[in-house]
């Protein structure tokens, strides 16, 4: 942006082929708001709105927004409020992941269209985050992403619960037979105790650590809950944040590079994240022009412990990790291992935030690393015969048990099969089987649903198995847990190796090797994936659109027409 550039008001005037025209009706018919040219003369920073009726991870956006005004007005700038696409776990049809592309392109255009100087970002509910990130980096117009924060956790005959992992849980045991309707119900009750995103470690706590490690965020911003002073600090802060960043032109160009991407990624290994994280961060990374090495990305893990005792992978909630310092305990333990000359939104490095930070304090939540939750990250990615283009599992909330694994394969064509036949007493399964779901993929679903937490056979269930290997092309939620090998590469839509899976075939985990292997000649997968049926367009619209054009998992599900021609830079960065 030049210097001659417009700012604020004058910016991107609609086009009537006059430009003074275009000004002076914009004039008139914002003055009907009651606007006065002293307010119209100031930097406009934008406050992208996801709030909806539909989507309680939100309900405290209005106090949020009214928090970043505050801080817009008191930092000298004129706040304008834009409502975008909000997308919610459990209310999007046919799945989240289905929409958070075109969200991400109507947060880019919003911005672009409408005349701000920079934005202000509030999300939180999983895809939200990642698609506004997405969509700002491609704007380029200087942004800050602001989280809602997560839920309090509530109380269930004493036993502190919160969503989703104890959702997941006590599902599990309702379906074993261990819980009774009338008890379920009265469960049902009380795992959302407020408004928020998760109280776990899930997808939308892991975004917002990572957005905080990527620099896009304020320091201290991830943690605190929705429904807490903290929060609206962090709102108002944000708020004047915004305005600072119109005169040192901090776009996220700037912010993400692959030194942010590496730091980001090593934080996704440290807290013992969703593996969604890994499908937004290499979306977020793609439209910066950025690659994920993913070989790199494994290494990362041997030598990156979890750190962070949450649910999934540990005992804890949002409340605690907040309590506990935050993301800056987790960076201050990581400080060895990252790039601290990374930029943030703040206009100071990584490491000039940590030197700033306040000293560290005794706590349980946040361990070192010579005290892990568990001796490597959280995820470990696969390759073999069955994955040519990877897989990924998060190896340290499984079961140790099943990490090294050989069984027979009991597959289900897709998602209506399986809800079909799962809970069949005359299902020919048994607990060394291994599950295998396939066409939940990216094209496959569409939309790559959370469907590859496969429930465990009922049967099984009621004889007390907890646990199978269970294997997809799909995902899972982030406050899920088991053995489950996820985003297979390529997809069984679009001809990947698991389209060729039956019933019988044996199929080799080895998460110790980094492998995952169908037991079968080369020849006769070629064979079968030769006789697969062809998965037909949808005629028109979205549906359409989504099916031409989304990428693997590999390429983080992002619209190829959206990431730029040239890749050129990579992270994780060789040192």
């Amino acid at each position: 942006m030049s210097s001659s550039a417009p700012t604020g008001f004058r910016k991107n005037l609609t086009s009537y082929g006059d430009p003074a025209f275009s000004l002076f009706l914009r004039s008139a018919f914002i003055k009907g708001a009651g606007y006065t040219d002293d307010a119209l003369s100031r930097p406009i920073v934008g406050i992208a709105s996801t709030a909806s009726g539909f989507n309680p991870c939100h309900g405290n956006a209005p106090d949020l927004i009214a928090a970043v005004r505050r801080g817009v007005l008191l930092a000298g700038g004129l706040p304008v409020e834009f409502p975008t696409i909000s997308i919610h776990e459990s209310f999007a049809h046919p799945t989240s992941m289905y929409l958070r592309n075109l969200m991400a392109m109507d947060t880019e255009e919003m911005i672009r269209a409408q005349p701000m100087d920079s934005v202000v970002l509030i999300g939180g509910c999983d895809k939200t985050v990642p698609a506004q990130l997405m969509g700002a980096i491609s704007a380029g117009v200087p942004a800050i992403q602001l989280v809602t924060g997560s839920m309090l956790t509530g109380s269930h005959h004493g036993e502190r619960v919160g969503a989703c992992t104890d959702c997941r849980r006590f599902w599990g045991a309702h379906r074993g037979g261990e819980i009774d309707a009338a008890q379920i119900a009265a469960i049902n009750d009380q795992l959302v105790a407020s408004v928020g995103t998760c109280s776990v470690m899930g997808t939308a706590s892991t975004m917002a650590c990572l957005a905080e490690a990527l620099g896009l965020a304020l320091p201290g911003s991830a943690s605190p809950p929705a429904v807490t002073a903290d929060r609206m600090r962090i709102a108002e802060k944000s708020g004047a944040a915004a305005v600072a960043m119109i005169a040192k032109r901090l776009t996220p160009g700037k912010i993400i590079t692959p030194s942010a991407i590496e730091n980001a990624l090593r934080v996704l290994l440290a807290i013992g994240g969703s593996t969604n994280g890994l499908i937004h961060l290499t979306a977020i990374a793609g439209r910066a022009g950025i690659t994920i090495d993913f070989a790199a990305l494994d290494a990362l893990g041997r030598e990156t412990p979890v750190l962070v005792d949450l649910k999934p992978t540990g005992r804890g909630y949002m409340e605690d990790f907040h309590r506990a310092g935050g993301l800056t305990a987790v960076l201050r333990e990581l400080r060895p291992l990252l790039h601290l000359d990374a930029l943030t939104v703040t206009g100071r490095t990584l490491g000039e935030e940590l030197d700033a930070a306040v000293p560290g304090f005794p706590q349980e939540i946040v361990r070192s690393r010579a005290a892990p939750v568990f001796p490597e990250g959280g995820l470990a990615f696969l390759r073999g015969n069955l994955a040519p283009g990877g897989a990924l599992i998060k190896h340290a909330a499984a079961t140790p048990a099943l990490l090294e694994h050989e069984g027979r394969a009991v597959v289900f064509a897709n998602a209506e099969d399986i809800a079909r036949r799962i809970d069949d007493p005359a299902l020919d399964v048994s607990a060394d089987d291994i599950l295998v779901l396939q066409n939940i993929g990216p094209v496959g679903a569409p939309g790559m649903p959370e469907a590859g937490y496969l429930p465990i056979p009922r049967k099984l269930a009621r004889q007390g198995v907890k646990d199978m290997v269970r294997i997809s092309d799909g995902r899972m939620s982030g406050t899920a847990a088991g053995t489950i090998v996820l985003h297979v590469t390529p997809e069984s839509a679009i001809g990947g190796p698991l389209a060729a899976v039956r019933t019988g075939d044996r199929i080799r985990l080895s998460v110790a090797r980094r492998e995952l292997t169908l037991l079968i000649p080369a020849a006769e997968i070629t064979a079968r994936l030769a006789q697969r049926a062809v998965q037909a367009a949808p005629e028109r619209g979205y549906a359409r659109l989504f099916h031409q054009h989304i990428t693997q998992a590999d390429r983080g599900c992002d619209f190829d027409f959206l990431r730029p021609a040239d890749l050129a830079r990579s992270a994780p960065v060789c040192r």
